[in-house]
């Protein structure tokens, strides 16, 4: 068994600590809503109201023997930096990091924590691999035989340009749009030499018949 201290009660820092405990870890979870502590009480080893950043707290619920500390205090960016600051002075080698954004990571990765998590980034990773396996998405028939289709990129197509590809000559269809699931932002008519990622899909016209061809066997 493990000892682990989380703070910041959010569905993720909540997610973490319950799933801990369930495991047979010993837990101790601290947020400043006293709401959130009251919910996770039963669920956890130990919960108390306060701030994460403080000493005095975090000593009082055992932080100094942790293995390990997980902080997820939202969109408070210098909280997060400070509670990552006493968990290093308190002499707890392994500290992770929620972050919310690519600036939030770089600034909480120069105090030197075991590694920083972007949930957001890393759902969108997962989304786009699992939508990859199926690639035909929406369809829209526009005439008999002629549609407008939502498809995910091949892993052939992964890497190459539009104009690389030459679709209206090889498969005779033509990209529409392309929709950038992590950054969700679509881009209509799209730039022909911008490499295609996988986590982009594609809305694609075309007849029926080259639209399947295209898309492949799912």
């Amino acid at each position: 068994m493990k000892r682990f201290i989380v703070v910041g009660l959010g569905n993720f820092g909540a997610s973490v600590a319950a799933t801990l405990c369930a495991a047979g870890h010993d837990v101790a979870a601290i947020d400043t809503d006293a709401e959130r502590v009251d919910q996770m009480a039963r669920k956890v080893t130990r919960a108390a109201v306060g701030d994460g950043a403080d000493v005095r707290t975090l000593k009082r619920i055992g932080a100094e023997d942790a293995d390990a500390a997980v902080i997820s205090t939202g969109d408070d960016i210098t909280a997060s930096a400070l509670t990552a600051l006493v968990m290093r002075d308190l002499g707890i080698e392994e500290v992770y990091v929620k972050v919310v954004s690519y600036d939030h990571a770089r600034l909480i990765e120069k105090i030197g924590v075991t590694e920083t998590i972007f949930p957001e980034h890393e759902s969108g990773m997962r989304l786009a691999k699992r939508i990859a396996a199926h690639t035909l998405l929406n369809y829209v028939q526009l005439s008999p035989g002629f549609g407008v289709q939502e498809m995910a990129v091949p892993e052939e197509w992964i890497g190459k340009t539009l104009r690389d590809l030459e679709l209206p000559r090889k498969h005779g269809i033509s990209v529409v749009a392309v929709h950038d699931l992590l950054m969700d932002r679509i881009q209509a008519a799209p730039d022909p030499d911008a490499v295609l990622k996988e986590s982009d899909t594609l809305l694609v016209a075309g007849s029926d018949e080259a639209l399947a061809q295209a898309a492949g066997p799912e």
